[in-house]
C-alpha cells in the first residue's frame, strides 16, 4: 500500500454526526444542510478508515452548521448535552485518535454557559465550537460577553464555523450556501470581533478560524485602512488577524495559502480536512496537494501539520 499523505497530521476541522443528531436535524428540516444535497454518513469507523488513509493521527470532531438549537431553548439544551456525551465517549473509546470542540446551545446564553462548565469540568472537552452567528447576532457583538469572558478564563481553544446567515435567501443566487456565503460568513464574523477589540479584551482565547482565513487575505488591507480612518481609537486590524490561527480545511492550493501567509505564519497555520463535508477521496486528494507543494519548506509543513496543532491541545503532543 502506498505511504498515507500526510504522515501523522492533527486535523482541527473534522466533523461528526451521531444518529441522535442526524434525526433531529431531518426532524427540524435540516434534512439538506444549508443547502446541501444531503446530511452525509458519518461513523467512528468510517472516519479512523479515511484517517488512516490520509496519515492522519488525530482529529478533533465538531459539529457543523446548524448546530443544535433548531428553535426552542429546552430542546437545544437536552440536545447539546447529549451531543457532547456522545462526543466524550468516542474521545474515552478512542483517546489518542479523537477530540472534542464541544458544542453550545446558542442563542440561549444561559444554557450555553452551563454547557461550557459541563464539556470542560466533566466531559474533559478539548475547546469549544462557535458559529459565526447566533439568531442573526455575530460574533463580536456585546451578547457574547459573558460567554467570552468565561472563555478567556480558562484560555480555550475555538473553533469557528460558517453557517448560513440571515438573509441567505436573498444572497445565495440558489446554490448551497457553503459555495460562498460560508466564506463570506467567516468574514464578516472575524472582521467583527477585530473592530469590536474582543481578541485586545480576552487574550486568552485561541480562535481557529477555518477554510484557510476564508476572505480575509483578500480584504485585510480594506478592512485595516477604514478601522485606522474610522476608529476610535484606531483598531490594529493586522496585528490582530495575525494572532489568529487558520486550518487549511477547502481548497488553499494554489492561492488562498500564499495570501494567507501575507497575515500570519506558519505556526498558526493547522491541517483541516472538513470530513465528512468533504468526501473521503477528496480529503485524501487535497491532502497529496498539499504535501506535494513548493509553497512551504518540509520543516514548515511540519509545523502546520502537527506542530502547531500539538501546542494548542498538548495531550496530542508525541511523547518522548
Amino acid at each position: 500500500m502506498p505511504e498515507p499523505p500526510l504522515k501523522g497530521a492533527i486535523d482541527v476541522h473534522a466533523h461528526f454526526i451521531t444518529p441522535r443528531l442526524r434525526a433531529e436535524m431531518e426532524k427540524a428540516g435540516h434534512g439538506g444542510p444549508d443547502g446541501m444535497a444531503a446530511i452525509p454518513a458519518w461513523s467512528p469507523e468510517d472516519a479512523l478508515s479515511v484517517m488512516d488513509g490520509a496519515g492522519i493521527a488525530a482529529a478533533l470532531l465538531s459539529v457543523s452548521s446548524p448546530g443544535v438549537h433548531y428553535g426552542d431553548d429546552r430542546a437545544a439544551r437536552e440536545l447539546a448535552r447529549v451531543v457532547n456525551e456522545e462526543g466524550a465517549a468516542l474521545v474515552h473509546d478512542h483517546a489518542h485518535r479523537f477530540g472534542l470542540l464541544a458544542t453550545l446551545p446558542l442563542p440561549d446564553l444561559p444554557g450555553a454557559l452551563a454547557e461550557t462548565r459541563h464539556s470542560f469540568d466533566e466531559l474533559g472537552a478539548d475547546g469549544i465550537t462557535l458559529h459565526t452567528h447566533y439568531a442573526g447576532r455575530h460574533l463580536g457583538d456585546p451578547f457574547y460577553e459573558p460567554l467570552l469572558a468565561e472563555l478567556d478564563e480558562r484560555s480555550a481553544v475555538v473553533f469557528l464555523h460558517p453557517t448560513s446567515p440571515p438573509c441567505w435567501e436573498a444572497t445565495t443566487m440558489g446554490h448551497a450556501r457553503p459555495m460562498l456565503e460560508f466564506p463570506f460568513e467567516t468574514t464578516r464574523a472575524v472582521t467583527n470581533l477585530v473592530l469590536n477589540g474582543v481578541l485586545d479584551r480576552y487574550p486568552r482565547i485561541r480562535f481557529i478560524v477555518p477554510h484557510a482565513g476564508a476572505a480575509l487575505p483578500a480584504v485585510a488591507d480594506r478592512v485595516a485602512a477604514f478601522a485606522f480612518s474610522t476608529g476610535d481609537p484606531p483598531v490594529d486590524v493586522l496585528g490582530a488577524l495575525r494572532r489568529l490561527y487558520y486550518d487549511l480545511a477547502g481548497f488553499p492550493l494554489p492561492r488562498q495559502l500564499p495570501a494567507l501567509l501575507t497575515l500570519t505564519g506558519t505556526d498558526h497555520i493547522l491541517y483541516g480536512s472538513d470530513y465528512p463535508y468533504t468526501p473521503d477521496w477528496v480529503v485524501h486528494g487535497l491532502a497529496e496537494t498539499l504535501v506535494s507543494s513548493t509553497v512551504l519548506s518540509t520543516e514548515q509543513w511540519q509545523s502546520v501539520l502537527r506542530d502547531t496543532a500539538s501546542a494548542l491541545f498538548p495531550r496530542f503532543a508525541p511523547q518522548p
